[in-house]
């Protein structure tokens, strides 16, 4: 059994109970580790508000070349998405990069839009944001569904080397 298929079979095990929010946690063969937060889940899959993959590795600030290549990956690699991601910003002061969807969803007089923060070499966070069309008022983070074969298959992703 591969490690990815470990993580499905987990996932495809994993009921919590209650009302959420719910958490998940799963050590991945390559050392690192996911972890999502779920407002819901069920058989086939779960209603997300947060996907995050950390590592331990030494504490060396990632240059922006190291974080550009890392957000290549990603969006190369990242195709369950409901859009592509593309890398939007890199601050090597700060040791991040930020990736969104290349095409945010637009829905009224907001659009919808994925966000994936890569920290050094270390760390990557999923979140789906709402925000307004326009400049002013402020995103607000909104759950996203996905099956367990996309959560497998987005955490090798973002893991990839």
């Amino acid at each position: 059994m591969t490690p990815s298929d470990r993580l499905l079979n987990d996932l495809t095990e994993w009921r919590p109970a209650g009302a959420g929010p719910h958490s998940f946690g799963h050590n991945l063969d390559s050392g690192w580790t996911m972890a999502v937060t779920a407002e819901a889940a069920d058989t086939v899959g779960c209603r997300l508000t947060e996907l995050a993959v950390a590592r331990s590795v030494p504490e060396e600030p990632a240059t922006a070349a190291d974080l550009k290549r890392w957000a290549g990956r990603i969006a190369a690699r990242a195709t369950g998405l409901l859009e592509s991601l593309k890398l939007i910003e890199v601050d090597a002061g700060r040791s991040e990069a930020v990736l969104r969807s290349e095409t945010p969803v637009r829905r009224g007089k907001s659009v919808e839009y994925y966000e994936v923060l890569l920290r050094g070499q270390q760390a990557a966070t999923l979140k789906r944001y709402k925000a307004p069309q326009s400049e002013s008022g402020k995103r607000r983070t909104m759950p996203f569904a996905l099956t367990y074969e996309a959560v497998a298959k987005l955490a090798d992703d973002l893991t990839a080397e």
